[in-house]
């Protein structure tokens, strides 16, 4: 087996440090839309809007407050999108 030399195994180290910055400058981010997009159905909940819809909004607000708490952001915002397309009907 050949041996790495340590300019490979630096750059392998460097690629994967700028990976993880990546990955946790996403996460932020996910973190931030879905904190405002909770605050968007509280919002939108607020209003009234007829059965239907709120209790869509409803279910969308329960499941993207439990993944925040999770911190799952990816998953927080798949509900917070079915919220806001609640809306939209």
């Amino acid at each position: 087996m050949g041996r790495f030399t340590r300019s490979a195994v630096a750059g392998a180290v460097l690629t994967a440090a700028f990976g993880l910055g990546l990955t946790l400058s996403a996460s932020a981010d996910e973190a931030k839309d879905c904190s405002a997009g909770i605050a968007l159905l509280k919002a939108e909940a607020a209003k009234n809007p007829p059965k239907a819809t709120l209790d869509k909004i409803n279910k969308a607000l329960k499941g993207a407050e439990r993944e925040l708490g999770e911190k799952e952001y990816d998953e927080c915002l798949d509900f917070v999108n079915d919220g806001k397309k609640a809306l939209k009907s």
